[in-house]
């Protein structure tokens, strides 16, 4: 309790001097956390991260849910040590690249062809690229989800929209998930290249017959259908969510857990669309991913470690084992603290997130403020309760007796009917916003 945030709050400061937003990733900012509660961190191990103040934390999120195996899970730090004592980018590719790509494909055996780059946007705009040469169409259906790429064709359609004309989001179109006649809707009455979506998210599954009609749709109306495995892949499977479910996309995309928090992403696919980037081709050829950083060698090498590791032994099971005890725990203190309903833990073992809402059962920002402050105090860093393999029911335990305290104040604000003198500073805002209101700074 009463734990320190001077330096880390000096630091912000300096930070949003330095950098619009304070933060290299809007999901990172500090609005995203309790006012003057934004731990500047200095390193992790394990589930575990250490605060310019000396605080030490759980940490859940786990790098945006890219970290599976855990903060400098040793076997990674070791190959990619070794790769780049021998160079890190040349002129050519390497030996490694192609050991990848194998890995990747032997991995994966949906997909027949492999790109590697460093971010998920790209390759996701490289898959809807790609869609359009081959169909040769303009629209794009996507799912109603929450992320698919920083371009145009998607971020235009988002609150934060500011600098994107209209044209550039005319071929955008929207259908729900789990609802195959909103995007028969979609696709009947337009020129569409590719259907985009995640095949499963941390709150749906897909009902019976869902991805089999989206695929049997696609097949009817000549587009493309890709997936965004950017989560699923080695949380739901290191399969990817297609083999998963059984039903294979034309392109996929991915990303997060492919390096354990090393920066690297993938596009696969069928090798006669893929090829359309090649030199076996006599169609058009499209300009499909050519990124100077792409193919270096420290984030390849993590990316074989991580396959390795997902070989040897079951990170995604261990995942859902300890998220599922995270679950019954909180859900079971929120019982215990007359709060049921209000603080819960929902969605998939490996993917879980917390729920906190007001008097009338709303989804609540200030209400998720007050836990989040309350967390942060007892040792506890996480906009979620995403696991990795390295959190260990210790850790777990922390967490239900930071959560059992917590409860205390949130009780209190439900029966006061608001977080007003519970609060240290403003509740936090969404990440994708039009304004910086309500967390302006000066």
């Amino acid at each position: 309790m009463g734990r320190s945030f001077t330096r880390s709050t000096e630091l912000q400061a300096r930070l949003h001097d330095l950098v619009p937003g304070g933060a290299h990733t809007y999901a990172r900012g500090s609005d995203q956390y309790p006012e003057e509660m934004a731990p500047i961190l200095v390193r992790g191990k394990g589930a575990h991260v250490w605060d310019v103040d000396g605080n030490q934390f759980v940490e859940y999120g786990m790098g945006l849910r890219s970290v599976t195996l855990g903060h400098g899970y040793e076997p990674v730090v070791a190959a990619v040590s070794a790769a780049i004592v021998d160079g890190v980018n040349f002129s050519r590719p390497t030996e490694l690249e192609l050991a990848a790509a194998e890995d990747f494909l032997d991995l994966v055996p949906t997909a027949e062809m492999v790109k590697f780059a460093k971010n998920g946007s790209d390759v996701t705009t490289a898959a809807i690229r790609l869609a359009r040469a081959v169909t040769g169409r303009e629209g794009v259906a996507m799912c109603t989800q929450p992320f698919f790429s920083v371009d145009d064709w998607f971020i235009g359609t988002s609150e934060m929209n500011g600098g994107i004309p209209d044209s550039q989001t005319a071929q955008s179109h929207q259908f729900s998930y789990n609802d195959l006649d909103s995007l028969d809707r979609v696709l009947s009455g337009r020129s569409i290249a590719c259907v985009i979506l995640e095949a499963a998210t941390a709150l749906a599954e897909p009902e019976p017959g869902f991805l089999e009609g989206v695929r049997a749709a696609c097949d009817k109306y000549g587009a493309l259908l890709i997936f965004d495995e950017m989560i699923t892949g080695f949380r739901w499977s290191e399969h990817g969510a297609q083999s998963l479910y059984g039903v294979t996309p034309d392109l996929s995309t991915w990303g997060k857990g492919l390096g354990n928090g090393f920066p690297i992403a993938a596009l696969a696919g069928r090798r006669e669309f893929m090829e359309r980037g090649g030199l076996r081709t006599d169609h058009e050829r499209v300009f499909l991913l050519s990124t100077t950083q792409g193919p270096e060698r420290g984030s390849l090498a993590a990316f074989r470690a991580v396959v390795a590791a997902y070989r040897q032994s079951d990170p995604i099971g261990q995942m859902e084992r300890v998220g599922a005890l995270l679950a019954d725990g909180v859900n079971a203190a929120a019982r215990e603290a007359g709060v049921e309903g209000f603080v819960e833990v929902i969605g998939r073992p490996s993917c879980e997130i917390f729920v906190t809402r007001d008097p009338e059962g709303n989804a609540s920002q200030p209400f998720r403020t007050l836990f989040m402050q309350e967390l942060l105090d007892r040792g506890v860093l996480g906009q979620s309760f995403v696991t990795s393999a390295a959190h260990t029911d210790a850790d777990i335990e922390l967490t239900i007796e930071a959560t059992r305290a917590a409860l205390g104040p949130y009780a209190r604000a439900l029966e006061a009917g608001t977080t007003d003198g519970l609060l240290r500073g403003r509740p936090v805002a969404p990440a994708v916003r039009r304004y910086a209101h309500p967390r302006r700074l000066p």
